[in-house]
């Protein structure tokens, strides 16, 4: 069902239609919050559970890549840029013949408020704390503290907030 929910998001405009969308995929099996919006030309795929908290919006060209062992949540009221990556999936290193050993999986959650920017990657074992800022461009391949600017390859806290997102 994701595969037709791709296709159909690849002829919808890319900024409207939201409801339509969130009863699409939420006939494919995603969890869709209230008031969420989730822009076209990006893409759903495997079978994982997928959740998209109320209020959040997701660009256009965001990718989710899910297995049926991970979960990738995301709270409410985040913004997700556009491009931006979910990977769950990766391999443990294998010998010298096949360097990417045994298959795996880890969950993603990133907590209410985040702001994710274009073209990040957030890679699977990876929770983003509430309130966290996550600069363009950057691969996240570790936990994030909340309250905080992130940014780089790999993503590492440059800035705090005070609790209430105002330094």
């Amino acid at each position: 069902m994701r595969y037709i929910v791709n296709f159909v998001f690849l002829v919808l405009p890319i900024s409207r239609c939201f409801a339509f969308k969130r009863g699409l995929l939420k006939l494919a099996g995603v969890q869709v919050g209230d008031d969420a919006k989730i822009n076209g030309m990006g893409g759903f795929y495997g079978h994982g559970f997928i959740q998209i908290g109320a209020s959040t919006w997701v660009g256009p060209g965001c990718r989710f890549y899910s297995v049926n062992d991970a979960v990738i949540s995301i709270g409410q009221k985040c913004d997700i840029a556009p491009e931006v990556t979910f990977i769950v999936g990766t391999h443990d290193i294998g010998d010298s013949e096949r360097r990417a050993g045994p298959g795996r999986c880890d969950h993603i959650y990133i907590e209410d408020g985040c702001w994710i920017g274009t073209r990040s990657t957030v890679l699977g074992g990876v929770r983003i704390g509430r309130g966290t800022v996550v600069g363009a461009g950057s691969l996240v391949n570790a936990s994030l503290p909340e309250n905080c600017v992130a940014a780089g390859v790999p993503a590492k806290p440059i800035r705090f907030f005070e609790s209430d997102g105002k330094d």
